[in-house]
Formats: structure tokens, C-alpha cells, sequence
């Protein structure tokens, strides 16, 4: 469904202008989350059997390139819910009862669900096995122990989706829906990245923690719990989607600045220069490249999961040179937090860093080259070329 260009814009304008701060001191987003949830864009792509618009994939990232655009860190952990509610309209994997209370309190406030999966041993599951945390039976449900890392938007989150096994014989493995702020969950507060700085990316701590028995999703025997990075292809690609937001307002803060900018020895905005319109062109080249890239794929569907997985390779790697050149070409002006280049620019570098990243991503197309070539040469037609018969008069 298409939205409303007048409320993305309004609502990335409010997410920009309480960005600084919230970069500067690191702090939870609570302005713009709350504006994003005013906007009823957190619920976008509940589905309409829910009683939500059912937004497609293509539409959720329509909307976080227009949340990108205002302040990525609450574009990242909004996304975590917008994704969480399109899973459930595809899958409808979580138990109906707690859906609709989550749904239920949705409406009296930002409702914030984000996936607790990496652990500080096992690294990213995107590249393979599974986790040490602990989920216990109790009498009343189950008790969940272990440290979990990179939980975005920890703080302000009001359910973990903690992935744990259980002590079960044989074994299985889960996501435990772990409301924040019980008893025996302890944020550490370790993040202190390059950019990206209001996500709050820290460590989560869970011990001895009580939920319901009912309160989980997908148990099944760890076997078949592996991370799919070749089906979670799109979703990776609507995430590229919050960088080119940045990109385009660090390619916005470059065409402000070239039109205000006015040199005493030019007497005239060094937009009219020569070399700004070539920049200019440049940047123009790379984000709006990115763009399309991004939503060609995705309006391709998902069945073609190399395809999805360029697209967001390149157009990451297109996003990022951009932001550069923007900061090359302002120069010194360009890395003061004044006129928010440099802002962006720490941002933008963590384009490729989502799971699965950018090296684990080029293995699974050298793998599928290879396998393309090794099924056309055990093809019985690779090996013969039919010339046209040729014939004299």
C-alpha cells in the first residue's frame, strides 16, 4: 500500500530534529520513537486479519528509508518491530492469545520488540551454530539464564525475543518472548560504537528470569534451528533501506551547503562551480542508484535470493561511498557535527555490518557461482556447440 508522502516526511522531519541530541548523549530516542509511534508506522505491517494495514515488505521500507532519513538509530530498533509484526502476518507463529494483548498495548504505547540472538561465544548465528543460553522448566513455565549482546534499543524495549535451548531431553531450541523489566534482567551498558549511537546496542544479562509456559515461539529440535541467510535475504535488503535514508540526507546537507556557501572571491554559491556540479552529479549516481536497486529487488520478490543479496551488497557499498564523497568535497566543513556530514558519516558505516555481513554475504554468491558452473558443465549440452549446416549452391 503506498503511504503518505506528507507523514513520512512530517515524521523523519521530528526524528531529525531530536537526532543530535540523542546522538550526542547516546541516550534511548524517546522523542522520535514516540513520534514514530503517533505516526501508527510501528504497526504498519500488522497484518489485516489483526485489524492492521497489512504494509507489504517494499512498504516497510519505504518507511525506513524515510525514518533513515531523520535519525537511523530509531529507524534500526523500530525496524526490529515493524519486522517482527510482518513476520507473524506471514508465519503466524506467535501464540494468538499474547499477540493480541502485545496488540492490545500497542495502543496505549510504543509497543518495541527486538530479537536477543548473538552471544558473547557463539558470535552472530548468521554464522552458524547454536545458542548457550538456557531456557529451564519450571512448575509455573520457564526460567531463562544467559548473556545475549548487540540487544538495539535495549532500554526502551518492552519484550526480548530471547533464542535459547532448553533443558529438555532431547534438547530443543526457541524464542522466549521475555518482557523487560522483570526480575533478573540486567543491562550492561557497553555500547560505544563509531555511529549509530541511540540504537543502545548493549549487552542484556537474563538470570534465573520467569515467563510463562506459553510464552514462546517455534520450538523445534536444533537440527533444523540454523540461521537462514539466504531466506532472510529480503529482509536484510529492506534494512539497507535506513542507510539510504542517511545517504540522502547527507546528500541533502551536501546540496544545502553548496547553495549557501558563497566564497568573497567567487560572489556566487559554489553550486554554480563546475566542480560541485560534477559532486553533485556523483553523489547523485550512488544514492539514487541505491534506490533503485533496492526497490527493484524487492519488487522482484523474494524467491531469488542472490539477486537480493547483490542488491544490497552494491547498494551498501554505493551508500557509503557517497556519504564520502560528500565529506571529501565539503572538506573541513564537512567533518563539523554543526552541519550533520559528519553525523552521517559515522552512521553510514554500518551499512554492511548487519548479520548476515558483508563477508559471510559474498561467500554465499562465490558459492553459488561455483555451483552454477558445476551444474552446467555436468549438463550434457555444455560441451557441444550446434554450428548451422552450411550448404553449397
Amino acid at each position: 500500500m503506498p503511504y503518505d508522502t506528507s507523514l513520512l516526511n512530517a515524521t523523519a522531519r521530528a526524528l531529525a530534529d531530536a537526532a543530535p541530541d540523542a546522538d550526542r548523549t547516546g541516550q534511548f530516542p524517546w522523542v522520535g520513537i514516540r513520534a514514530v509511534h503517533e505516526s501508527g508506522l510501528l504497526e504498519s505491517t500488522v497484518a489485516t486479519r489483526h485489524g492492521g494495514e497489512g504494509a507489504t515488505l517494499h512498504d516497510a521500507a519505504t518507511i525506513l528509508a524515510a525514518l533513515g532519513r531523520g535519525d537511523p538509530s530509531v529507524a534500526l530498533i523500530s525496524a526490529m518491530t515493524i519486522f517482527n509484526h510482518l513476520g507473524q502476518a506471514g508465519k503466524n507463529h506467535w501464540p494468538e492469545d499474547l499477540y493480541k494483548r502485545l496488540l492490545a498495548e500497542a495502543k496505549q504505547r510504543p509497543l518495541l520488540l527486538n530479537a536477543a540472538r548473538v552471544e558473547p561465544e557463539l558470535g552472530s548465528p548468521a554464522r552458524g551454530g547454536l545458542p548457550a543460553t538456557l531456557a529451564r522448566r519450571t512448575a509455573n513455565g520457564w526460567s531463562i539464564t544467559g548473556r545475549k549482546r548487540f540487544v538495539t534499543g535495549a532500554h526502551g524495549l518492552t519484550h526480548f525475543l530471547v533464542w535459547a535451548h532448553t533443558d529438555e531431553t532431547p534438547a530443543r531450541v526457541g524464542t522466549f518472548v521475555v518482557p523487560n523489566g522483570l526480575p533478573g534482567i540486567h543491562i550492561i551498558e557497553n555500547w560505544n560504537s563509531l555511529g549509530m549511537r541511540a540504537t543502545g546496542s548493549h549487552d542484556v544479562q537474563y538470570t534465573d528470569v520467569e515467563i510463562p509456559a506459553e510464552d514462546v515461539l517455534e520450538l523445534v529440535d536444533p537440527s533444523v534451528a540454523q540461521q537462514d541467510n539466504r531466506a532472510h535475504a529480503a529482509i536484510t535488503l529492506a534494512l539497507t533501506a535506513i542507510y539510504l535514508g542517511v545517504a540522502e540526507a547527507a546528500q541533502a546537507a551536501f546540496i544545502r551547503f553548496a547553495h549557501e556557501r558563497v566564497p568573497t572571491n567567487l560572489g556566487h554559491p559554489i553550486a554554480r562551480t563546475e566542480r560541485f556540479v560534477t559532486l553533485s552529479g556523483e553523489i547523485d549516481l550512488l544514492v539514487s542508484g541505491a534506490r533503485q536497486i533496492i526497490f527493484d529487488a524487492l519488487k522482484a520478490g523474494a524467491g531469488d535470493a542472490e539477486r537480493l543479496i547483490r542488491a544490497r551488497l552494491i547498494a551498501g557499498r554505493q551508500l557509503r561511498e557517497a556519504v564520502q564523497i560528500a565529506v571529501r568535497g565539503i572538506g573541513n566543513p564537512g567533518l563539523n557535527a554543526d552541519l550533520g556530514l559528519e553525523r552521517h558519516f559515522r552512521d553510514i558505516q554500518s551499512v554492511l555490518v548487519h548479520a548476515p555481513q558483508e563477508d559471510t554475504s559474498i561467500s554465499i554468491l562465490g558459492r553459488a557461482a561455483f555451483d552454477r558452473w558445476n551444474r552446467d558443465e555436468a549438463a550434457p549440452s555444455s560441451h557441444s556447440i550446434d554450428l548451422p549446416i552450411l550448404r553449397t549452391a
